[in-house]
């Protein structure tokens, strides 16, 4: 049957398909719904992983035994994965396994634009890329077969744009391989020094294998130009979403050599594509990896890449007319100009109250990774860095070990309940084992909120949403050896400022846990809408200082907009005039 599907919803369709049985991920835009739309296939055991790394062991263990296996992430979470990616890589596989990767070109959604291809590259593993939803589906199942014939982990890269785009899809029925049975195999499984170095070699004839098998399989092909092309001579090697514009524009006007396997690259299929050729250009998005690629094999042709592209940012069909000297059609343009609507966090955000009691007390603040790094924006402005999953209390540590004195007793450290569970934890064991004097917060929302409320270990529920075990976020930090631990309400801003100033003050580490359900889950009942009496509001704008897009200021007087406030009253706080009142009947 064929149906109109989102790409991870295709990538979804091909791991049913294709019998796969266990699904571990971590949340992670543009990856995220893959594990979603998979969830809703009943013959598929999912779940939602504490961090990327704990995902892929677990993957790698239902592979042992005999179970085909995926996990996914976005591209800053294979950095996490790389530890058991680069050795699976020596041990191999029983079962399929493959490891979806999603990048993100343009930095949507993420704090960086790396290249996952290097991943692939450095581990010595095969990575395929659909460059379409049915291509999507395809290679799930493809990616499985690659993995069990030549005993290897799979790396199935995805990029924004398929994954958010649709196209259509032919699904199929599910078939489910038999199960392989497990063998004790200590020289195969056990990467201690003497068994991984009879690996290695495995490794490098099994990339070259695995060329070998790509030049007639079909995963990438070359399509000729039509007889009498103006470019003639000209030939184009692309890949992902950079083939589906340059077909787009240049159509069958030049010959496409169309790689869905980016690594390892077809050495004997590229010479042969470049033999006749007087150009090559290579579109591909971030780095020049295919073009470097094709410069070291020494072809008798022009070769252009990034001279004609850039090497930042996501490719458009506009972009690539311009690099052939075509017509850029002409934008249009409104009559008024829209204003920009930058991002920040929502109206009742439970992270607000917190932020601006640190913002108010001037305190340098390492943040981390979610939806409250927007706590650095105007008017705000309450987080001085963010660098990682989990880097916010190892941050602090490090710069309070160094600083001390007044500094020490100047700067927190603030991280989310699920990016906590992701790698915070290691953050605040070393805090309590090397005894800086740190005070850190976890912003405790009740949900991974920035990739669409996803459950995690603090919330005591699983992916489908049934009742699953809870970390005590209090009791664990006492285990790790933090002696002070309060539980504050966002909402009492005075709250907030009190913990924050009486854990600074002390000699010893301290945890702050900043604890309400984000304002967004359905779960949640509000309080009515507040509304401004004009007559006691003074137009002071205090009101505005705490960023709630709820809030405006018209004809010199605050206004609330009803549709947007859930009467968290964190505003009314701020109101030394008493202008911020409740109004009508509770509302869900």
């Amino acid at each position: 049957m064929k149906q109109l599907m989102l790409g991870n919803a295709a990538a979804a369709r091909g791991l049913y398909e294709a019998g796969c049985e266990f699904i571990s991920s971590y949340p992670g835009t543009p990856s995220t719904e893959i594990t979603e739309e998979a969830a809703k296939f009943k013959d598929i055991y999912c779940e939602w992983a504490p961090n990327e790394k704990v995902a892929l062991e677990s993957a790698f263990g239902a592979s042992l035994a005999g179970r085909r296996a995926f996990c996914g992430m976005k591209h800053v979470g294979l950095n996490v994965a790389a530890d058991p990616l680069y050795t699976a890589s020596y041990t191999g596989v029983n079962a399929g396994l493959i490891v979806g990767v999603a990048d993100d070109p343009g930095m949507y959604s993420s704090q960086n634009e790396q290249d996952s291809r290097h991943h692939a590259i450095a581990s010595k593993i095969p990575m395929i890329e659909p460059s379409d939803s049915e291509e999507a589906r395809v290679f799930a199942s493809l990616a499985f077969e690659i993995s069990e014939r030549f005993d290897t982990p799979v790396l199935y890269k995805m990029c924004t744009r398929v994954a958010h785009s649709q196209s259509i899809v032919q699904t199929a029925e599910r078939a489910v391989p038999e199960h392989k049975p497990y063998e004790k195999n200590v020289a195969k499984y056990v990467m201690a020094p003497a068994n991984a170095i009879r690996r290695h070699p495995f490794v490098e004839q099994r990339m070259k294998d695995i060329e070998e098998w790509s030049l007639t399989s079909g995963i990438n092909r070359v399509e000729k130009a039509a007889a009498g092309s103006p470019l003639t001579g000209t030939g184009v090697i692309t890949s992902s979403t950079s083939y589906q514009y340059a077909k787009e524009v240049l159509g069958d006007s030049v010959d496409i050599l169309k790689l869905g396997m980016v690594n390892p690259l077809p050495e004997k299929m590229i010479r042969e594509f470049a033999s006749g050729l007087k150009k090559i250009v290579v579109i591909e998005e971030l780095d020049p990896i295919i073009e470097n690629f094709c410069r070291t094999l020494g072809l008798n042709v022009e070769i252009h890449g990034k001279d004609m592209f850039p090497i930042c940012g996501e490719f458009s069909q506009n972009m690539v007319a311009a690099a052939f000297g075509k017509t850029v059609p002409a934008g249009k343009k409104l009559d008024e100009s829209i204003p920009v609507r930058p991002p920040i966090m929502c109206a009742g955000c439970p992270h607000r109250g917190m932020f601006y009691a640190l913002h108010k007390l001037k305190v340098t603040v390492f943040g981390d990774i979610g939806c409250y790094t927007l706590g650095s924006v105007p008017p705000l402005s309450a987080m001085d860095v963010t660098l990682c999953m989990g880097a916010s209390f190892s941050g602090l540590h490090g710069w309070n070990k160094c600083t001390g004195g007044e500094h020490e007793k100047k700067s927190v450290a603030v991280i989310g309940d699920s990016t906590f569970m992701h790698s915070g934890m290691t953050g605040l064991a070393s805090i309590a084992y090397n005894q800086s004097n740190s005070t850190v917060i976890v912003l405790d929302n009740s949900i991974t909120g920035m990739t669409g409320h996803q459950q995690n270990p603090t919330t005591g529920k699983n992916l489908y949403g049934d009742p699953a075990g809870r970390v005590d976020l209090e009791a664990l930090a006492r285990a790790m050896g933090i002696r002070r631990v309060r539980v504050v309400d966002p909402y009492n801003m005075a709250e907030c400022e009190t913990a924050v100033k009486e854990e600074l003050s002390v000699n010893e580490p301290s945890l702050i846990i900043s604890r309400r359900p984000c304002a967004l889950l359905k779960e949640v009942k509000h309080k009515p809408p507040l509304t401004v009496d004009t007559d006691k509001c003074r137009s002071c704008k205090a009101c505005m200082k705490i960023g709630c897009p709820a809030i405006a200021m018209k004809n010199g007087k605050a206004k609330i907009d009803v549709t947007l406030c859930v009467g968290c009253g964190v505003c009314s706080q701020m109101c030394k005039f008493d202008a911020l009142k409740e109004q009508g009947a509770a509302r869900a």
